[in-house]
């Protein structure tokens, strides 16, 4: 979420109750953000000293920034650094740091620093050498730094990156390069005297840029960062203020607006910020198309107790709720999908602040049902980002909202929408027969995020679709061993062996006639899950289930192949045996493997499992791979055989 640049940044105002720690610690952190986004261009004046072999000492004066691309590991030596909100001192173990072209620019700012007005500068000095000597800094390193040392300034030791994910990203051919730089298309500038000139998109080649690419980053321009836009600023300092303010009770805070508009990236700010005040912050996934922690098609609880500086594909985790709803969308089913917010809501303890994410379908029945979850969740902040020259959604105010009807519900003196045909419709604030009381009361947040393609779907960086895959991606690496060096394929790994009759199967999306259903469920992606039912079979065959239940989802795998005769499935999955113990449910949706998985696994020879270029319409259950049209590569098709 880029910001208008140039402008004078309004001093943000105090909080007028809970004075205390929590509220000295509101104030200093608001008196932080009014230097906000006035940093110096990023590389300016960088002092950069090789450390030792995929190590580099890197010196940032005060408020001065590196904004880069690439991927390596933090540790703050001296002073304070913030990165995507969260402040990094000597006192926190070493952080990831992923910043690839797929997302906006991750960016290292030097935080001023509190201590050097009134300690002994000597006393500076020797602090920040001792911290050099502790990491096994070279000498000739130590003396560099040190030369260019002052107290106001903060030092990191920035190292080289990797880990077991990342190694299984980068094997796939379409992801070598994930985070390298893009290079512009635009034509080469030139100068007055014919020689090459550099654009302004293009990272400074000097002695530090070489040493920081050794580690594995390379500077680039400030504009593809980070930069906070003066609503944006406004809204996450009174956020921040009211979760550190014990006095107002606990937040919860709902984010909508429409896609490609910045949400998920203000989350991740926000929550990021508020780590820096509380042990954890509560977080709501309910856009099942766009995901934080989980691969696409789920509702989830997380609790974050650390900070997350990159995208979603690298910081795959299991949340403590969660349920596979199957598809990317709720549009042909929004009541199963409102019955799957309130199951995963319900765990919900009010005890630390929840940030509520929501999807970006925000027009015709999207914002009805959009209406219905403020009045099913009860948020007591509703953030609504839209951008200033067009609206995607009318004002979400309180006044608004009690008048409106939603898809579900209705507003006040106005006639109710669809009939809900659910048995946890009697528990709905607005039931059958009776009016909407009173207004909701919550605080509404208008922010406008100014980056170029705010709000513009159709020009995001990279095509949702290609987020998802690379979703499911993150997660399948950590099926590799953390201490071998090498990547394993996919193949080569042993999958667990599930009876038929230890779990009940269910497709989720769609009717698949009972002979068809091995051939749905063989080489596909699915949700394990816990039902409270006792699984019993009478016959040899699969236990096959009427309706989709709404039950815990412990975490994904690839069903690669079926044994027909020991009736058996072979599932290939991260999940721990202690919690697969509990799985007595697959559930199958919409969400397919990416084609990666099939096509670019490296050992397999001759002819590849599970896919043809010869499309044959009679084999039953047989369909065609989509072609991803940002990736150019071979259209395949896709069979299941037994054989």
């Amino acid at each position: 979420m880029p910001a208008r640049r140039g402008r004078p940044r309004r001093a943000p105002s105090r909080g007028s109750a809970g004075e205390g720690r929590a509220e000295a610690a509101w104030r200093e952190f608001a008196a932080s953000f009014a230097r906000a986004g006035m940093v110096p261009p990023g590389g300016a004046g960088l002092a950069a000293v090789e450390a030792a072999e995929g190590a580099a000492v890197l010196l940032l004066g005060p408020q001065q920034a590196l904004t880069f691309s690439g991927k390596c590991r933090l540790t703050c030596l001296y002073g304070a650094v913030r990165v995507l909100g969260f402040a990094v001192g000597p006192h926190q173990p070493p952080l990831p740091l992923l910043s690839p072209p797929t997302h906006c620019a991750l960016s290292l700012e030097a935080l001023p620093a509190a201590r050097a007005s009134h300690a002994d500068p000597r006393q500076l000095r020797t602090a920040a050498r001792s911290a050099l000597r502790a990491h096994r800094v070279r000498r000739q390193a130590r003396v560099k730094v040190m030369a260019r040392f002052s107290p106001e300034c903060a030092v990191v030791l920035l190292e080289h990156l990797d880990t077991a994910v990342t190694r299984f990203l980068l094997s796939l051919p379409p992801l070598c390069r994930l985070f390298e730089p893009q290079v512009s298309r635009a034509p080469t500038p030139r100068r007055p005297d014919g020689r090459r000139a550099q654009r302004e998109d293009e990272p400074d080649v000097t002695a530090e840029a070489a040493v920081l690419a050794a580690v594995g980053i390379v500077p680039c321009s400030p504009e593809r960062g980070l930069l906070l836009s003066d609503s944006t600023l406004r809204a996450l300092q009174e956020l921040v203020r009211v979760c550190c303010v014990e006095d107002e009770g606990v937040p919860v805070i709902m984010v909508c607006g429409p896609k490609s508009i910045g949400k998920s990236t203000f989350n991740r700010y926000l929550i990021n910020l508020l780590l820096n005040h509380l042990p954890s912050v509560e977080y709501m996934e309910c856009d099942i198309g766009q995901t934080e922690f989980t691969p696409p098609g789920c509702v989830s609880l997380s609790n974050v107790t650390e900070p997350f500086l990159g995208p979603p594909f690298t910081h795959q985790r299991t949340p403590r709720k969660m349920v596979y709803y199957g598809q990317t969308s709720c549009e042909q089913d929004t009541e199963r999908y409102i019955d799957v917010v309130k199951y995963v809501f319900s765990s919900y303890r009010k005890e630390v602040p929840l940030v509520i994410n929501t999807m970006g379908w925000v027009k015709g029945e999207g914002l009805l049902l959009l209406t219905d979850m403020i009045r099913l969740l009860s948020p007591t902040h509703v953030v609504q980002m839209d951008v200033y020259d067009w609206k995607a959604m009318a004002p979400l105010t309180p006044e608004n909202v009690h008048l409106a009807p939603g898809l579900y519900t209705k507003g006040k003196q106005q006639a109710k929408g669809k009939r809900m045909d659910l048995s946890a419709a009697e528990s709905w604030k607005c039931s059958e027969g009776e009016e909407d009381a009173s207004a909701p009361e919550y605080k509404l947040l208008y922010v406008h995020p100014e980056f170029p393609r705010a709000g513009a779907a159709g020009e995001a960086r990279v095509h949702s679709s290609i987020l998802r895959d690379m979703s499911i991606l993150g997660y399948l690496g950590q099926l590799q061993p953390p201490d071998v060096a090498s990547v394993l394929p996919l193949h080569s790994l042993v999958p667990y062996q599930v009876p038929f009759s230890a779990v009940a199967l269910r497709v989720i999306h769609t009717d698949v006639a009972p002979t068809n259903i091995m051939y749905a469920v063989n080489a596909s992606w699915v949700g394990l899950c816990r039902i409270p039912d006792e699984i019993r079979c009478q016959t040899a065959g699969p236990v096959l289930l009427t309706q989709t239940p709404i039950c815990d989802c412990l975490g994904f795998g690839i069903v690669r192949g079926v044994d027909m005769e020991k009736h058996l499935y072979h599932i290939l999955t991260p999940v721990p045996p202690e919690n697969l113990r509990t799985v007595n449910c697959l559930l199958l949706g919409n969400i397919a493997i990416p084609n990666c998985i099939f096509v670019s696994q490296e050992g397999i020879e001759g002819e590849i499992p599970y896919v043809t270029s010869d499309y044959n319409y009679s084999i039953l259950g047989s369909g065609k791979l989509r072609k991803k049209k940002h990736f150019k590569k071979r259209e395949h098709t896709f069979q299941c055989d037994y054989t």
